[in-house]
């Protein structure tokens, strides 16, 4: 399952950076040019995580905070040039989360949408939306995400921790293509800093316990990554 950012931002630039790099990352992205835009796309699009410009005209900031602190608990990261820690404190106690100081490398942003993103939903934080799943099913494969197997036509595929947290993001998502970025940072749980072969040994290994019948599950697709068939 996909995650959903939302960037409130008055700066078109810093947009337009942040949604290339956190969409290349796999994530769907929201845009907003001020406060009072932020509210409604929030009430619309319910982002899972919302990224915040304190001084935006309409409402600032701290005011959509508030307002989002109403009603919602998603994570939320704070982004602006102020950086002194009363700032930081201020957004703080009204409910952020994290707080980034322009300027800023959009890879750093990226690591804190991961970071919270993360935090927040796969330590259950998110409440329903992690309980309401208890197993993916994708073709003849079932994924017990309680019990941590996998099932082809009903029988037991022993797998690997790592493994087993390379089918999920594939069985979350089945159809899309994964970088390698992507699979290692969600099967070994580690940042993904060069070119990797424990990936393509990996990746045969479950093709090698996927194979029945001659169906090849995972494709690769060249250049860009692998996906899992539909």
């Amino acid at each position: 399952m996909g995650y959903k950012i939302l960037i409130a931002d008055d700066e078109a630039e810093i947009r337009d950076v942040l949604h290339l790099y956190l969409e290349k990352d796999g994530y769907e992205v929201v845009e907003a040019a001020d406060g009072v835009e932020a509210m409604e796309k929030i009430k619309k699009e319910q982002p899972d995580l919302a990224i915040l410009d304190i001084m935006m005209p309409g409402l600032d900031g701290y005011r959509v905070l508030r307002n989002i602190r109403e009603s919602n608990n998603i994570p939320v990261i704070m982004l602006s040039a102020k950086d002194s820690d009363a700032d930081k404190i201020l957004g703080l106690d009204l409910g952020a989360d994290d707080y980034i100081t322009k300027p800023f490398g959009p890879l750093e942003a990226v690591a804190r949408v991961n970071s919270n993103i993360r935090r927040f939903y796969s330590l259950g934080a998110g409440g329903d939306r992690q309980k309401a799943v208890k197993e993916l099913s994708v073709q003849d494969l079932r994924l017990d995400l309680e019990a941590c197997l996998l099932y082809r036509a009903g029988e037991p595929i022993e797998l690997t921790s790592v493994e087993f947290r390379i089918m999920q993001l594939f069985m979350e998502e089945p159809g899309k293509v994964f970088t390698k970025q992507q699979i290692y940072e969600a099967g070994w749980e580690d940042e993904y800093l060069v070119s990797d072969n424990n990936i393509m040994v990996c990746i045969s290994k479950l093709r090698a316990k996927l194979l029945h019948d001659g169906r090849e599950y995972i494709k690769t697709i060249r250049g860009l990554g692998y996906r899992l068939e539909k």
